[in-house]
């Protein structure tokens, strides 16, 4: 084990939960859709990536993004991001992890760009306050990552320096900006590999029950 680090924070989804695209993936299926066309709309298309931004920064409401991304789709704006992501499930693995970080003494936090908490909460279920010492959703203060803003505030409600953290994201881009400010960063691909990095980047061993 390496030298231990006094902080962990986390992604949401993709993270915490099941990955992300598969459910994306589903969801264009039964909505008769080709493959890739949520991704080629809203995380592509110049419009659909600001659509994206804006509601992540909170600057625009989950009902306007159904709106504005059912008309890219050409779906039902309906509950439209629960129905896209709705199938998500908790990833046991990361939130073991976390759970045992915490028992052995490291503050562990959730940094998670926002999808909107209403009508349809992503959160919903996870118990964030109750498990975690520090909770940071984007929205709730108009940024996103990778914001270095973004990340320097929940440092500060961490009340621990970058060096002393760890974070964690799948989305590879989020984590380079992440480390850009000196935090050790981990591209969480496959939560098995991701909790043995873990355990020697904390010098816990965060596979014990």
């Amino acid at each position: 084990m390496s030298h231990r680090r006094a902080g962990l924070i986390l992604d949401f989804g993709g993270v915490l939960t099941t990955p992300l695209l598969p459910v994306v993936l589903a969801f264009e299926q039964r909505e008769g859709l080709p493959p890739g066309a949520c991704i080629s709309a809203l995380y592509q298309d110049e419009e659909g990536v600001r659509l994206t931004s804006d509601l992540e920064r909170g600057v625009v409401s989950q009902t306007e993004w159904n709106t504005i991304a059912g008309k890219k789709l050409g779906v039902s704006p309906d509950g439209l991001m629960g129905r896209i992501f709705g199938d998500l499930r908790p990833e046991p693995l990361m939130i073991n992890a976390a759970a045992a970080a915490r028992r052995a003494g490291i503050k562990v936090g959730i940094l998670s760009n926002s999808v909107g908490l209403t009508p349809w909460n992503l959160y919903d279920g996870y118990e964030l306050e109750r498990l975690y010492d520090v909770v940071v959703i984007s929205e709730q203060h108009m940024l996103r990552k990778p914001d270095p803003e973004l990340f320097e505030i929940t440092l500060k409600l961490m009340d621990l320096p970058a060096e002393e953290c760890v974070f964690v994201d799948d989305t590879e881009a989020y984590v380079r900006a992440a480390e850009q400010l000196g935090l050790a960063g981990v591209h969480n691909e496959a939560p098995q590999q991701t909790v043995a990095t873990l355990s020697e980047l904390l010098g816990v061993d965060l596979t014990a029950p």
